[in-house]
């Protein structure tokens, strides 16, 4: 059950900062698509914000401790943060396609643990996000098309 909560927190301390980086694009995106991207990446980071609860509480519910600081979040993340730059909407996508796909393969492994241990309660979980995170890949790598 260790490695299940390790990686679970890890995965906690990437949506964290993922969370704070779609923020930072939602505050920066510049260019003739502004609005309908600015509103996207809102909607994004609000479901980022839902996924992080549901995988803190989780956590304590399975009887163990979400990481919780800032400190905690940089210092295990894979995720790299966003610049205080002005960016446009092409390189927001490349760099999403990037952090969902990193996502998927952390929620692909977490299920397989926890399939490995009979935890199908995490499993269920990973489910969903391995969903949600499948489907954001689509329309973004559909979206960088044009």
């Amino acid at each position: 059950m260790e490695e299940i909560i390790n990686n679970l927190n890890k995965m906690l301390c990437d949506l964290a900062v993922f969370y704070r980086k779609l923020q930072n694009y939602h505050w920066n995106i510049e260019g003739k698509d502004f609005f309908i991207i600015h509103e996207k990446l809102e909607e994004y980071y609000d479901d980022l914000n839902q996924q992080i609860d549901e995988l803190a509480e989780h956590i304590l519910m399975l009887g163990y401790q979400p990481l919780g600081t800032l400190k905690d979040y940089i210092a295990n993340t894979g995720i790299k943060e966003a610049k205080n730059e002005k960016i446009g909407s092409k390189a927001i996508f490349e760099i999403l396609v990037e952090d969902y796909t990193k996502l998927l393969q952390e929620s692909n492994k977490i299920k397989e643990l926890a399939d490995k241990n009979n935890s199908y309660f995490t499993s269920s979980m990973m489910d969903s996000f391995i969903s949600d995170y499948m489907k954001k890949l689509w329309m973004l790598k559909q979206s960088s098309k044009c």
